[in-house]
């Protein structure tokens, strides 16, 4: 077994116009004073990584590398979540969308799904050469105006949408098998791959690639009601990358998991700083040590009421004593009774 590696803190939530928040240099001072071991680095604003330039020059990659490292920290994954929601986009999203990306390509899908694409291919050899070996990013999504089906689903649609998408992502996944990095999709309401079957009905249409994994966050289970620690029985062998968020789900005789249109703060279903919700992160680290899961335990904070910078000053010291520091013996070996192959064959009448 391995320790988990952490406390890590996604920097997205965090990033703005004021310092520290504003540059990589100061946000990662910032993370270091809180007792944070690494930083995961969204890749949509150039102030804290050019993805293109990381992806073109070595020499560029290490200058950030070193940026991170001046404060005792490490770089735990780079995210793509805004650039994998562009490679597959429904049109009736499309004006919704098109904030996320550059003015170049709004208004015109086409264009904005190949910058999508050549996103992520660039994340990947942008991972390889800072020597990460994980990847974070959205799936997208062509059906998810379909997801609760009235009127009927036309026939064949789904597995028209999800033979898309596969086709999408097999190059981009390749990219990834060449770099050596594994390309973790974040499980999540919105997105095509938003739980295990549909996981599992992604990982068919890709041929089992094995860079096609997982990123694990209990938040999301939480608000669909899916059992999300037999989700680690089922899936700990795709599951890479691993977010660290609350969340709580308290439906009413008004409201359940739609929400009702309401506010974050008025949902039934709400993310929470950690500590404040529901999940059951004691078993979520020990299944996850017990499976042997090599990652960072990376804090992603959301929440409806509380302020950020206390839930990250909190976060910190709530990963650091959920960690379990594994053993490297059996409790009972004291009891050994020092047997060896021959006594045991002789024991059970094979000798």
């Amino acid at each position: 077994m391995q320790t988990i590696k952490g406390p890590g803190i996604f920097l997205a939530q965090f990033i703005g116009d004021e310092a520290p928040f504003n540059s990589l240099d100061s946000i990662c001072a910032w993370a270091a004073g809180l007792g944070y071991k690494a930083v995961q680095i969204p890749t949509t604003d150039d102030r804290f990584i050019d993805l293109h330039k990381a992806a073109e020059s070595k020499t560029y990659a290490d200058e950030i590398k070193g940026t991170v490292q001046r404060h005792g920290l490490e770089i735990s994954e780079l995210s793509t979540h805004i650039q994998g929601q562009l490679v597959a986009v429904h049109p009736v999203y499309d004006d919704l969308f098109d904030g996320f990306a550059p003015e170049a390509y709004r208004k015109n899908p086409k264009e904005r799904t190949k910058w999508a694409i050549s996103q992520l291919h660039d994340a990947a050899k942008a991972s390889e050469n800072l020597g990460l070996n994980a990847h974070a990013t959205f799936s997208g999504s062509l059906l998810w105006p379909l997801v609760y089906p009235w009127p009927q689903r036309p026939a064949g649609i789904v597995e028209e949408g999800f033979k898309e998408l596969a086709a999408r992502w097999l190059p981009i996944l390749d990219s990834f098998d060449k770099a050596g990095v594994d390309l973790c999709y974040e499980t999540h309401p919105s997105e095509d791959l938003h739980d295990g079957i549909t996981f599992e009905m992604f990982l068919e249409k890709v041929g089992n690639h094995p860079r096609a994994n997982l990123l694990y966050d209990p938040s999301h289970f939480i608000l669909q009601g899916l059992k999300y620690l037999d989700f680690i029985d089922i899936y700990h062998e795709r599951i890479k990358m691993f977010h660290v968020k609350d969340a709580e789900f308290n439906p009413t005789g008004k409201q359940g998991v739609y929400g009702g249109y309401q506010n974050w703060i008025d949902r039934a279903g709400r993310f929470r700083s950690l500590g404040d919700g529901q999940v059951d992160f004691k078993s979520i680290f020990s299944k996850l040590s017990q499976y042997d899961y090599k990652g960072w335990a990376v804090l992603e904070w959301e929440c409806a009421l509380k302020d950020a910078q206390v839930g990250a000053a909190e976060g910190a010291v709530f990963i650091k004593e959920h960690i379990i520091p594994v053993t490297s013996k059996v409790f009972d070996d004291f009891a050994s009774s020092g047997t060896d192959a021959s006594f045991n064959k002789s024991f059970l009448g094979l000798s």
